[in-house]
């Protein structure tokens, strides 16, 4: 979403982070609509932003444009609440007569929309589209499911190292390129500055932690034949998930204070002057500017295990996907191409912040704007996705990481139990969605 949305609006910033799991429907039993009408109208639900008026004359000229191309088409844009989209979807699939024929989701909302049969296979046209040439084979990856495409995408999140000049210089320390130095680095400043954390952390912060999983080479879950099995509990995840728990204690960020907090939370410390360092998003750029240490901070990619490496980040963003119910199908895959295509993307990005998904026009941009660059050179290095099971949205609605980092955190339960418990957690889910 807009980039200072984000803090002001936690849910919304879940949302369009890509993080937040849905309600889903049940599966209907026959969403395909009848005919392919070539006129008429056709309806989109976009989301509403906090400052929604800039996306407003970047969408209207998409849809002025696709307009023109179409003669006898028109579209009518509805922007829908973040906060009540699951309810409004959900009704939609159960109610195809009544619904959209497209809508935008959140990019873990994939294989679960897939299997409530809400959304189109648009691999044919996905495949025949120029433009889908150069999108970014991890925004790729969050629109297919099963190897058939269901979307087209419309933004990328990727979140970095943000850390404050003002103090690494009065310290004399440089930014951090391992994860070793990261973790060591955090703990010398809060030693040496006790009122700040060194790096805030938070025990609800699923996606912050991530990289560190699988930085350590681990994997939140294996896939075989369709099949999704957790591996949040193999050796390798293990390494990940004691690494970013040792950076919970009052060496660095005490836990009875940073165990709840998730990532709003922690870069509203980081914005607030309250901590070194955060792991944050480009879309956290506004409301650290809007803070106490605008002008005292730089950001470079999180770094991985190895001097000089990145660790993964997990890539978020949202898509824009054909109903399957829609009557209009063809005229409804083409506004798609209107509303995701480059200079649409591009346009966004001026207007709201948000990082394109073809790698030619993200590296356009990054050139406009240079706090771009940082998180550009992150997915350049290999971004990851979620699970591409409906199983996920259970897990992420169930808090079950969460409640494993906090588990360990408070000491109730160490790093291999904690660690088995959610994987069975993670098992059942994905058995669960079939």
């Amino acid at each position: 979403m807009k980039l200072s949305a984000r803090i002001a609006a936690p849910v919304a910033a879940l949302v369009l982070a890509g993080l937040t799991a849905t309600a889903c429907a049940p599966q209907t039993s026959d969403n395909k609509a009848e005919g392919d009408a070539k006129t008429g109208t056709l309806r989109v639900w976009l989301f509403q932003e906090v400052g929604n008026k800039p996306k407003e004359k970047v969408v209207d000229a998409a849809v002025a444009e696709f307009e023109k191309a179409h003669k006898g088409a028109k579209a009518e844009i509805e922007y829908i609440p973040v906060d009540t989209r699951a309810q409004r979807i959900k009704a939609a699939f159960n109610d195809p007569k009544s619904a959209p024929d497209l809508i935008e989701y959140g990019n873990t909302d994939t294989a679960g929309y897939v299997k409530d049969g809400g959304l189109a296979d648009i691999s044919e046209e996905f495949a025949a589209w120029g433009e889908a040439a150069d999108t970014d084979p991890v925004a790729r990856q969050s629109v297919t499911v099963g190897g058939k495409v269901y979307g087209a995408p419309l933004f990328v999140g990727v979140r970095a190292l943000y850390y404050r000049t003002d103090v690494f210089r009065e310290l004399g320390i440089e930014a951090p390129k391992t994860q070793a130095e990261l973790i060591s680095t955090a703990k010398k400043i809060h030693r040496k500055k006790p009122d700040l954390y060194g790096l805030a952390v938070g025990g609800a912060y699923t996606y912050g932690a991530m990289p560190f999983i699988w930085a350590a080479g681990g994997e939140l879950a294996e896939e075989n034949g369709g099949t999704y099995q957790a591996a949040i509990n193999s050796a390798k995840a293990r390494k990940g998930i004691e690494a970013y728990t040792s950076l919970f204690g009052d060496d660095n960020c005490p836990a009875a204070k940073c165990a709840a907090m998730g990532g709003n939370a922690t870069v509203t410390a980081f914005a607030s002057g309250k901590a070194a360092m955060a792991i944050g998003g480009d879309f956290s750029h506004a409301a650290v500017e809007a803070g106490s240490v605008k002008g005292k901070y730089a950001v470079v990619p999180l770094p991985g295990t190895t001097d000089g490496s990145v660790a993964p980040a997990f890539a978020g963003g949202n898509n824009i996907g054909v109903l399957k119910s829609s009557a209009h199908r063809s005229l409804a895959v083409d506004l798609m191409k209107s509303l995701t295509g480059k200079r649409t993307q591009e346009k966004m990005f001026d207007a709201m912040g948000f990082l394109p998904t073809y790698t030619d026009v993200r590296n356009t941009v990054a050139k406009k704007e240079p706090f771009v660059e940082p998180f550009v050179r992150t997915l350049g290095a290999g971004a990851k996705f979620v699970p591409a099971s409906p199983g996920w949205g259970q897990i992420d609605a169930s808090l079950v990481l969460p409640t494993m980092f906090q588990e360990i955190v408070s000491g109730r339960k160490d790093v291999a139990k904690a660690s088995d418990d959610a994987a069975k957690k993670m098992d059942a889910a994905f058995a669960d969605a079939g």
